[in-house]
């Protein structure tokens, strides 16, 4: 590295005076000769005799140079001028000679060129040039992302922050205790090395955040970098591909070669799938993204961790990444970072409501159960759409009905106020939703209604029952499924049981309800004769909602068979409940067509009157799931607890810091950790899929459709809804 500062650099201006010399020695001999006529020289008796031949049209005499130019009268087709030598004859025989053809002739008069004529003749085209130069430097080393200009375009471009500009801790990320737990560890080694180096223990030389898109991965990096005081490098993998091969390794070389003269530091690494990508397919393979990676691994086995260098990266695509960088000694740690759990949401509504005007008789954990699946960015889009909502009804502060609209408009759009039903669609559409709620209510083991509607909305449906769960499920039995496959094809079969025809609006009912009779044959094996085997594949564990098959033709007509008998035998199960109450059915129908909107509540004093055994049964476990979730709010409350207690002894061990770092020249500020924390900020989130209670819509735009409770979790279920 001494040796490279001994060598002086050579200043950019020279390399603009290479340029423009080069490009006028280009103009001024190169071109003209490439640009001007053909010459030919001839002897004098073939000058003469092409003026006996009338085939002259015009001569200049040249006695300085002592040169007879020669221009044809073919010269229009040919561009080709003539040249011989001045003979020893008098001016006066060659003029009268030219004058008895007829032939134009001259002598060109000698000039002198003054400096000014020099200075527009060079000068002016040299300035231009060298303008026009300039400003394409500039676009290319803009275009290039780099500050240092285009020929530092193989430069680090990552964002250096210090632990001010950061101002994260792990008290702005709510939640993800799990998460901040694996990297308590990290910051724990960056602020007091030597109580691992004495054991021999060694720092993790990256970490690797996975999860799905939105659920705060580049938050937790920042936190870890701000709870350990250090330095924070961040960049996107997209940074280091350009245009030009070799780029990015360069980019790899520089960024590491400052981690290590800023160590301790924290270098984060963002969508790393986008340079990590596998290099199995050769079909498929990128010259530049591959010695890109190549620098990539060569540089993390080279660094020594000991000085205090992590490298954390995020990604939602860990399927595509290539083995070589998953190993051992390079990323050493895989940290999940998943959609929040239902206390996770009411911590996260808690955060973005603290600045709102709210009534008192709030209740977040209605929210946080309506909307499992969402992620934090959904619940902060909540908090702000009732916000909106409040302002727009002229109150002052936001209600429990407010936030109850807004999980509804981000669930499925906006009240669609200028669709006018008949009122034969609109007794279809509360046929089709009542028979969803009851359906639901008499089954076991379902989740409670929530409110029942049939104001169409605009995401194309025209009803819809939303079902909120006491508690966020993360595995589910196979009568579970069979009951939530029922309670789909209840609309259907309302509308059969009371009317005697179908109609389209149960379009996105049967496709969620095939999902998931497929997905019990080909994916979680609950059916006698398919055995414990996968025949169905997800294609990405984040991203994509698809699957591929692995089995024969064979063994997907018995699958298409038996998901035909699952459904089949749902419909009629929906039928024959329908039937046996179905004075049941036509009351509630009733009261839902005059009120078009019915309350859980309301809901449950109805089948109080109606249905004394089933509201029964739903009170009953109401209580016990209360019981349960009020003893798991306990036992999280005290995890959570020593986590904090765990990170407070962590930053005591810290000491504090608050020293000024001069690093490259500049003062970076590297403030000590507060002991006061700030109050949390959720991390940044747009999730796949926000929540399992999307309402549905049908393929014309007349689809009645429903949402269904806590659809199938996030643990390995995420994508069965």
């Amino acid at each position: 590295m001494a040796n490279n500062q001994g060598k002086r650099k050579i200043p950019v201006f020279v390399y603009y005076l290479i340029m423009i010399a080069a490009v006028v020695l280009i103009t001024s001999l190169i071109v003209p000769k490439l640009t001007a006529p053909m010459t030919k020289e001839i002897s004098y008796n073939k000058f003469l005799e092409m003026l006996d031949n009338g085939e002259v049209e015009s001569v200049e005499l040249d006695k300085s140079a002592e040169k007879i130019t020669i221009k044809p009268t073919d010269f229009e087709s040919t561009n080709r001028y003539y040249y011989t030598g001045i003979l020893a004859v008098s001016d006066e025989e060659l003029a009268a000679k030219l004058a008895e053809s007829g032939v134009d002739y001259k002598s060109p008069i000698a000039q002198r060129a003054t400096l000014l004529d020099y200075l527009l003749y060079y000068g002016v085209p040299i300035l231009l040039i060298g303008l026009l130069m300039f400003i394409t430097m500039r676009i290319l080393s803009k275009r290039l992302g780099s500050g240092g200009g285009v020929m530092s375009f193989g430069k680090n471009t990552s964002k250096i922050y210090a632990e001010k500009s950061t101002g994260k801790t792990f008290a702005d990320v709510a939640g993800q205790e799990e998460a901040k737990e694996s990297l308590v560890e990290i910051v724990d080694f960056l602020n007091n090395p030597q109580k691992y180096t004495e054991i021999g223990a060694r720092l993790p030389k990256g970490a690797l955040l996975v999860g799905p898109p939105g659920t705060g991965k580049t938050l937790m990096a920042k936190a870890v970098a701000g709870e350990a005081g250090v330095p924070f490098f961040s960049l996107s993998g997209s940074e280091f591909v350009e245009m030009f091969v070799g780029v990015g390794a360069s980019r790899v070389r520089d960024l590491f070669r400052q981690a290590v003269e800023n160590a301790p530091c924290i270098v984060f690494i963002d969508e790393i799938d986008s340079i990590g990508k596998s290099r199995d397919n050769g079909l498929l393979s990128n010259e530049e993204r591959e010695q890109t990676l190549n620098q990539l691994l060569s540089e993390m086995d080279g660094f020594d961790s000991s000085k205090g260098v992590v490298i954390l990266a995020a990604t939602n695509r860990p399927e595509v990444l290539d083995k070589a960088l998953l190993r051992p000694g390079r990323f050493d740690r895989r940290i999940i970072v998943d959609l929040p759990d239902q206390e996770e949401r009411v911590a996260i509504l808690k955060v973005h409501s603290k600045d709102v005007k709210m009534e008192d008789n709030i209740d977040l954990d209605v929210i946080a159960r309506a909307t499992a699946g969402a992620s934090g960015a959904d619940m902060e889009n909540i908090i702000n759409e009732a916000a909106l909502h409040a302002v727009r009804a002229g109150k002052k502060k936001v209600g429990q009905a407010e936030l109850e609209e807004a999980v509804e408009i981000i669930l499925a759009g906006e009240e669609k106020k200028n669709r006018v039903m008949s009122d034969e669609e609109k007794e279809i559409v509360a046929y089709h939703e009542t028979g969803h709620a009851l359906v639901t209510a008499l089954l076991a083991h379902t989740e409670p209604v929530h409110k029942i509607t049939i104001i169409p909305r605009t995401s194309g449906t025209l009803g819809y029952v939303l079902q909120v769960a006491s508690k966020q499920k993360v595995l589910y039995k196979r009568d579970d499924i069979l009951n939530e496959i029922i309670t789909l094809s209840a609309g259907r079969a309302a509308e059969e049981v009371r009317f005697g025809f179908m109609t389209t609006g149960a379009s996105n009912d049967i496709e969620r309800a095939t999902e998931l009779a497929r997905a019990m044959v080909t994916r979680y094996g609950m059916l006698d004769g398919f055995g414990f085997t996968a025949w169905e594949q997800k294609n990405s564990l984040y991203l994509l909602d698809s699957s591929s098959v692995n089995c024969s033709d064979a063994t997907e007509e018995r699958i298409d068979a038996e998901v035909i008998r699952i459904t089949t035998e749902s419909y009629a199960r929906a039928k024959e409940i329908l039937s046996e109450h179905r004075d049941t059915l036509d009351k509630l129908a009733g009261a839902l067509f005059e009120k078009e909107t019915i309350t859980g509540e309301e809901f449950m004093n109805f089948l109080r009157e109606n249905e004394p055994e089933a509201a029964r049964i739903i009170d009953e476990q109401a209580r016990i799931e209360k019981e349960k979730a009020e003893q798991e709010k306990l036992a999280r409350k005290k995890r959570v607890a020593d986590l904090k207690d765990k990170v407070a002894e962590v930053r005591d061990n810290a000491g504090h810091r608050s020293d000024d770092v001069t690093r490259d020249g500049s003062e970076s500020r590297v403030d000590a950790v507060a002991g006061n924390d700030p109050e949390p900020v959720e991390r940044e989130a747009a999730p796949d899929n926000a929540g399992s209670d999307s309402a549905g819509s049908s393929d014309n735009g007349s689809d009645s459709g429903r949402s269904a409770g806590d659809g199938f979790g996030s643990d390995g279920f995420g994508d069965v809804q």
